[in-house]
This record gives C-alpha cells, sequence and structure tokens, in this order.
C-alpha cells in the first residue's frame, strides 16, 4: 500500500463522497455523477485518481464503466492508523509525559503571581545504579560522561562545562535531540556554580536556568550524595528552588519530570557499561582460556 498516495486520494472532499458512494455497491460513472450532483468528465477524472490509488477497480461492462470499492487498502491504512494513535498513547510514552507537562504547567503558571513564588519549593531524588561509588562520580563530574544522562529524554546536551571543585564554573546548554545540525533555538541554558566537591560521596552545586533575555528564571541548589552498596551505589538527590521569578513557571514545572527522566538515563547508562564490561571480561576470560590450550 503506498500510503501517500491514498491518503491523496482521500483527502479531496468530491473522492470522499465517491469512496462512501462505492462503499454501499457497485455504480456506473454516470450514477456517481447524479449521486454526487458533480458533472460526469470530473467524476471520471476523481474516480481515475481513486483508482491509480489502487482503492477503487473498474470493469466494463456492455456501453458501461462500473467502479467498486477495493477494502483491503482502506483496512491497511486504518490499521497503519490504529498503530500510529497506539504508539502515540502507549502507557509512559513521549506524550504522556507532555500531558502530565502541560499539567502541571498550567497549575505552576498559575501560582507564579509574584516574585519568590516557588522559594522553598524541593524535590528529593534517588536511584540505586549499578555501578561503584567511584564510576558514579565521574559521570556526574566529568564533562564527556556528563553529556550521555545529563538532559531529559527529548534533549541534547550542546553545550557543557563542569568544573569539579569548590567555585568552579557550570555551564549547561541543550537542544532538541533531533536538532543534530543547530537548526532550532537553544531549548535551554543554565549556569551556576560549585560549592562542594568529595570525591566518590558528596557534590554540591548551584544551577540556574536562563529566561531568554539571559537573566536568571530561579536557582536550583542540588545536593547530591553516594552511598555504597553491595549492589553498586545509593544516589540520593535533594534539590531546593530559591530566587524564583514569576517567569520561571515553565521550568519549575519540569524539574520532577525532566530531572527525573535525566537520572533515569544515568542508570539505564551504568547499567550498559557494567553489562559490557561483563561481556568483554567473559571475552577475554574465553580467549585466554584458548590460548592456554
Amino acid at each position: 500500500m503506498d500510503a501517500d498516495a491514498l491518503l491523496t486520494a482521500l483527502a479531496d472532499p468530491a473522492r470522499w463522497r465517491l469512496v462512501h458512494l462505492l462503499a454501499e455497491r457497485p455504480r456506473p460513472v454516470g450514477v456517481l455523477a447524479q449521486l454526487a450532483g458533480a458533472r460526469q468528465p470530473q467524476t471520471t477524472k476523481h474516480l481515475q485518481t481513486l483508482e491509480r490509488a489502487g482503492v477503487v477497480t473498474s470493469q466494463r461492462t456492455g456501453r458501461r464503466r462500473v467502479y467498486a470499492l477495493r477494502s483491503a487498502p482502506l483496512r491497511d491504512l486504518a490499521a497503519a492508523l490504529d498503530r500510529l494513535a497506539g504508539s502515540a498513547d502507549r502507557p509512559g510514552g513521549a506524550n504522556e509525559t507532555h500531558d502530565r507537562y502541560g499539567a502541571g504547567l498550567e497549575a505552576e503558571r498559575l501560582a507564579a503571581e509574584q516574585p519568590g513564588w516557588a522559594d522553598g519549593r524541593s524535590f528529593t531524588f534517588r536511584r540505586s545504579l549499578a555501578a561503584r561509588p567511584d564510576l558514579v562520580w565521574r559521570h556526574l563530574t566529568e564533562a564527556p560522561l556528563l553529556t550521555r544522562w545529563w538532559t531529559p529524554d527529548d534533549l541534547r546536551v550542546s553545550e557543557l562545562i563542569f568544573e569539579a571543585r569548590p567555585g568552579g564554573r557550570i555551564v549547561q546548554e541543550y537542544r532538541d535531540v533531533e536538532d543534530t545540525q543547530g537548526l532550532d533555538p537553544v531549548a535551554g541554558r543554565a549556569e551556576g556554580t560549585v560549592d562542594d566537591v568529595r570525591p566518590g560521596e558528596r557534590l554540591a552545586y548551584r544551577l540556574s536556568p536562563l529566561l531568554p533575555d539571559g537573566s536568571l528564571a530561579f536557582t536550583a541548589h542540588l545536593d547530591l550524595g553516594l552511598r555504597p552498596t553491595d549492589a553498586g551505589t545509593d544516589l540520593d538527590v535533594r534539590y531546593r528552588i530559591t530566587d524564583s521569578t514569576v517567569d520561571s513557571a515553565d521550568f519549575v514545572a519540569g524539574i520532577e519530570i525532566g530531572f527525573g527522566q535525566s537520572l533515569d538515563k544515568l542508570a539505564a547508562t551504568l547499567t550498559d557499561e557494567a553489562h559490557d564490561t561483563d561481556t568483554g571480561a567473559n571475552a577475554d576470560t574465553d580467549t585466554d582460556t584458548r590460548s592456554t590450550k
């Protein structure tokens, strides 16, 4: 099925009317023209377009040409549209996240009546990570590793500076994940400062998203604690807001979803790396065993 040709053919209201008429029964051109309230030459052209798209067929019967509807292309199109709808509506999918953000956005905009409206708002996150604290620490502080996870699902890091020392500078810029050529406007930019660095144990910093005019939307105070476990590391994050402006509502609405997605990407990244390491170790073991035979 050529879905583009079929959709183009069905998009015309006159042709759509003919499809409805043929769904009732096969009909000759003249009758179709009468029922559609159109001239026969125009009706013939429309029917030829539908036939080229594969949705109708015709045969000559005596002096008449009779057209009939082919149901298979319509069923295929309906199935394709149903798959698209199912993909959009899948539980936990991007559309569901978008709708959640939209609901939160409306509530936060209503609440943002004056400066300081969100000050003191806090969020907590915890992730159990499949890596030792020293490896988790590297992913929290080294720019090449941070770029792998430090954005929500639909964004990518386009610029990143992270100086992992007290007083160190932080710059985070991000774009749409599919905007590989930088043609779309920057999706967001944030700047901040590192406050406390205890390798493998604690990282604290301040980070402020920037409004379109370059001013600060609010200041996020993040405190990340690492605790070793038998399976790897428990990461606890405390996220607190100060200096909130009226225009910060759009940013505040996305914190819980967006930062949560970032941490999920961190967990997945570390799990994949652990799997790759185990696979590589097994391969090396197999090679060494074979070489000693």
